[in-house]
């Protein structure tokens, strides 16, 4: 079996995770200021209950479709109105700023690890954060040598092209590589799809899924001995 040389990971809740402003405090100060009401205490319900807002059918990134999750979020947690739309804009537009996240403990000992044995890394994320600045931001500089993020390529993951376009722009085999990501359907079952091998991160409580052959780590740390193991 072809031995894996490159490595690409999801961002969001992987490499980086979100900071209050993305919280329930944060979507409540926002709305306050709108002079909208909200229960932050309702906000991880409301996430679960929006989060189905975000299959999309045809996996084409649609800015307007996570502004419509963000406002279905606030209006879980009571907001109501005609500036519920603004805030739900705010909230989005702030997503792509670096400043509002926190990269994991683990994340810069394990990549600088990866690089040093030779792996090439590549970042593969469904978000309108620009990646060219996510390094320096980070302090990654020098580590990642392709990303490749939805709202510039136009599709969303687990669509096929987009695993596709990080591959090619990596030049490397599907079989070569691997997509480490938190989320089973749009990071494994996505680069598998494409013959990729799929390691779910699963930073907190043991994942309730029946996958066959899945890798599972809790830390960024488990991957080179994972990566040097016969499959």
């Amino acid at each position: 079996m072809r031995r894996t040389t490159a490595i690409f990971f999801d961002v969001d809740f992987t490499l980086i995770h979100p900071g209050p402003r993305f919280q329930g405090s944060g979507y409540a100060s926002s709305c306050a200021l709108h002079g909208i009401a909200v229960d932050e205490a309702r906000f991880e319900a409301a996430v679960a209950g929006a989060s189905g807002l975000l299959d999309s059918p045809d996996q084409l990134y649609d800015h307007a479709l996570f502004v419509r999750y963000t406002a279905r979020i606030i209006e879980l947690m009571g907001g109501a109105g005609p500036g519920v739309q603004d805030v739900a804009r705010e909230i989005y537009d702030d997503w792509a700023e670096h400043r509002h996240f926190v990269l994991y403990d683990d994340v810069r000992d394990a990549l600088h690890a990866l690089a040093a044995q030779g792996y090439r890394l590549g970042l593969i994320s469904n978000s309108h954060r620009p990646l060219e600045s996510f390094e320096a931001h980070f302090d990654l500089a020098g580590l990642i040598s392709v990303r490749v993020s939805s709202a510039d390529h136009g599709y969303l993951k687990p669509h096929p092209s987009i695993f596709q376009s990080a591959l090619e722009q990596m030049g490397v085999a599907a079989g070569q590589a691997a997509m480490v990501g938190d989320s089973l359907s749009h990071d494994i079952l996505g680069a598998r799809q494409v013959g990729m091998r799929g390691i779910l991160i699963a930073r907190g409580s043991a994942p309730a899924v029946n996958e066959p052959d899945l890798a599972v780590i809790r830390s960024l740390g488990e991957l080179p001995s994972l990566l040097a193991e016969p499959r």
